[in-house]
């Protein structure tokens, strides 16, 4: 299965990028997260609790599943003053 995972804010830095080709990929946004990002890069699961989760551009939680083509959105929480 293919998709994309886009990186929000600082998220970009600690991933070093925007974006992020998917292929391969699991059933779950959760196993995504636990299968090919967080070993990646150790320091997104710092984040892990606050992480704000976009499936096609709407709000899920870990346990969504993935289709072929998908776009995630991982986001830090959001601050506002």
């Amino acid at each position: 299965m293919k998709g994309r995972v886009l990186f929000f804010s600082l998220l970009q830095d600690l991933s070093g990028c925007a974006e992020l080709a998917v292929t391969g990929a699991p059933a779950t946004v959760g196993e995504l997260l636990e299968q090919q990002l967080y070993p990646r890069w150790p320091a997104l699961r710092d984040w892990d609790a606050a992480l704000l989760l976009a499936l096609d551009h709407r709000y899920v939680r870990r346990d969504e599943p993935l289709h072929e083509g998908f776009e995630l959105a991982l986001m830090p929480p959001v601050q506002g003053g």
